[in-house]
């Protein structure tokens, strides 16, 4: 039996029901009315108060690295630090109030500055200047590039009004070592020079892009993201070997210092690959600080520049005559120290001396000028044009580097009467560092001449390797002709005046010097003034390397012998750099004379 004191609790509690039952139905329908009948109108009204907003996602750019995988460039992450004025406006309106446990700004700024660098007083006077400006203002910087270190140190205040976004910046761990290689990146991340801007659709990043609206109060509304993301440049790998560019970097540096040239250099190349493995110049640059660096020295000189070749230019005559012209090391011709060619042309050797039979060896030792111009007759002026451009003078390397030089050679039938044996010798032409070690490789490895490269690979961000299209290796002397080049070359180191400032222990070696005069810009020479060049392969007998070195207008010795010791000690250094093995044969001796 039901009684009215056990009816009312029961009442009670039905009516409570319906009452929570009607106040959710109100929030339902109203719910509705808003994300479903009205959805159109209420996000239009949104929006109308909201404001777009973008972030560029940054990629990496790519690194590049030496034969081995050490960083020659790379990219570290860096911060543009901001700030909003208003909330710290907020938050100190709460802490003076009490309803915030939080430090006021101007405490907060005190451990700012002294992360950044900056005074406390700068630091407080960014958020000052923006609020004068605009007194519900959100964004300032605080300051840009702001370090990884720094980055977390702000973090560790935990305050919420300090942001930071990251994006990648280039680094040199090494300095300048390669850096007239490598090239740099301007401030905004363009590739400006060497193979960071030739090289730059292999390490260049897409950035990505990140879209997303705001309320009024700053806060990004939900569904309203969206991303394209970023991806990084791919490694370029190239062929030199950073410690030995480093050691070479040093002892150029040294000798064209002591020897009070405008310019030195060393590059180093690998016979039976064609691979550049150091090309050490100075001066040079730093990328990390370019500027402090002359304009003219910002880039490579061993890839750009081209001079007259002087007499390392007489291997090249020598192994056409032997070639096409039917000659041997010990084949001779009677030179004078000066003489008047037939067709009026004047020749004179550096140096006095009588009438003599000289063998072709000879003149190579004792690079008479005479003497190569008469071996020169051996062959028509066309066929020795001919050999010069199957050497590859005159055409580049297609190493990569941008505006890379290339020597000029004019064609036979322009050679007036004295080019036509100045050009035997090294005058009336030009070439390139890597032209000519390239073309002395050839003339000692069996008479193949190897495509030079310095690049070696490019790895894509997907892991694609990309190697750069070469030329076929080239047969351009017999074998034959290669073996007595070799022998003649040899004998050059064994027998030449400065013989033993390039010995090396254990090792044989040859090669050839050459004095090129320097034009005077009006059709003529300086007087006095000559740019010496060293080119040299070891070992002789089965050669691995090839070794260049210049100096332009050494003035302490005026003469090839200048690079005497800096070619001693490079090829010394690749030969430890390689684990080249001794030699286990003696040369061969040949005579000077006939």
């Amino acid at each position: 039996m039901t009684t009215r004191s056990t009816r009312s609790p029961r009442r009670r509690t039905v009516v409570a029901l319906a009452v929570v039952l009607a106040v959710l139905a109100g929030f339902i329908v109203r719910l509705v009315d808003i994300q479903v009948v009205n959805a159109d109108e209420h996000v239009s009204d949104s929006m109308d108060n909201a404001f777009a907003g973008t972030q560029t996602l940054y990629g990496t750019r790519g690194s590049i690295v030496d034969e081995s995988g050490q960083t020659l460039a790379g990219s570290i992450l860096l911060y543009d630090c901001q700030l909003s004025p208003l909330l710290i406006t907020q938050i100190d309106a709460d802490v003076l109030a009490e309803k915030s446990d939080d430090r006021l700004w101007a405490d907060v700024s005190d451990d700012v500055a002294e992360i950044t660098g900056q005074t406390p007083e700068e630091v407080r006077q960014i958020v000052a200047d923006a609020l004068a400006e605009n007194p519900d203002s959100q964004f300032t910087y605080l300051k840009k590039s702001v370090s990884t270190e720094q980055f977390r140190a702000l973090a560790d205040l935990d305050a919420p009004y300090i942001s930071c976004i990251q994006h990648p910046a280039r680094a040199y761990p090494d300095g300048a070592v390669a850096g007239n290689v490598v090239g740099f990146v301007g401030s905004d991340g363009a590739a400006l020079e060497g193979f960071e801007q030739s090289q730059d659709s292999c390490l260049a990043a897409t950035n990505g892009k990140r879209e997303y609206q705001r309320g009024k109060d700053g806060v990004i509304i939900p569904g309203t993201e969206s991303e394209v993301a970023a991806t990084d440049g791919g490694t370029l790998q190239l062929t030199i070997n950073r410690d030995l560019q480093w050691y070479l970097q040093q002892l150029i540096a040294e000798q064209t210092q002591n020897m009070a040239a405008q310019h030195g250099s060393i590059l180093v190349y690998e016979v039976k690959t064609g691979k550049v493995r150091a090309a050490a110049e100075y001066p040079t640059v730093d990328p990390n600080n370019v500027s402090a660096t002359e304009a003219d020295d910002r880039t490579s000189q061993i890839l750009r520049g081209t001079f007259e070749p002087g007499s390392t230019f007489k291997a090249l005559t020598a192994a056409t005559v032997i070639d096409a012209g039917g000659q041997t090391p010990t084949s001779t011709v009677v030179a004078s120290g000066l003489e008047t060619f037939p067709n009026g042309a004047r020749v004179r050797d550096s140096f006095q001396h009588p009438a003599n039979e000289y063998t072709l060896t000879g003149v190579l030792i004792d690079s008479s000028n005479v003497g190569i111009s008469k071996f020169s007759e051996k062959v028509s002026a066309q066929t020795r044009y001919d050999y010069f451009k199957r050497f590859g003078i005159g055409d580049g390397t297609a190493s990569g580097y941008p505006l890379e030089g290339n020597g000029l050679i004019y064609p036979a039938d322009e050679w007036g009467a004295q080019s036509t044996y100045n050009t035997a010798f090294g005058q009336a032409l030009t070439t390139t560092m890597p032209e000519l070690a390239r073309a002395y490789g050839g003339i000692v490895n069996g008479g193949v001449m190897m495509p030079l490269s310095i690049i070696e690979s490019c790895t894509t961000a997907d892991g694609t390797v990309v190697q750069p299209e070469l030329a076929e290796p080239e047969q351009v002397v017999s074998e034959s002709t290669s073996a007595q080049m070799r022998a003649m070359l040899e004998n050059v180191f064994l027998q030449a005046p400065y013989a033993k400032a390039v010995e090396i222990p254990g090792y044989r070696i040859g090669g050839k010097t050459g004095t090129g005069e320097k034009s005077d810009g009006n059709g003529g020479y300086k007087a006095g003034v000559y740019y010496t060049t060293m080119v040299g392969f070891a070992p002789a007998d089965d050669p691995e390397y090839v070794v260049v070195v210049t100096l332009d207008e050494p003035t302490k010795v005026t003469s090839s012998a200048a690079n005497a010791t800096a070619f001693q000690k490079a090829m010394t250094q690749v030969l430890k750099t390689y684990r080249v093995m001794p030699s286990t044969t003696a040369p061969e001796l040949l005579p000077k004379f006939g």
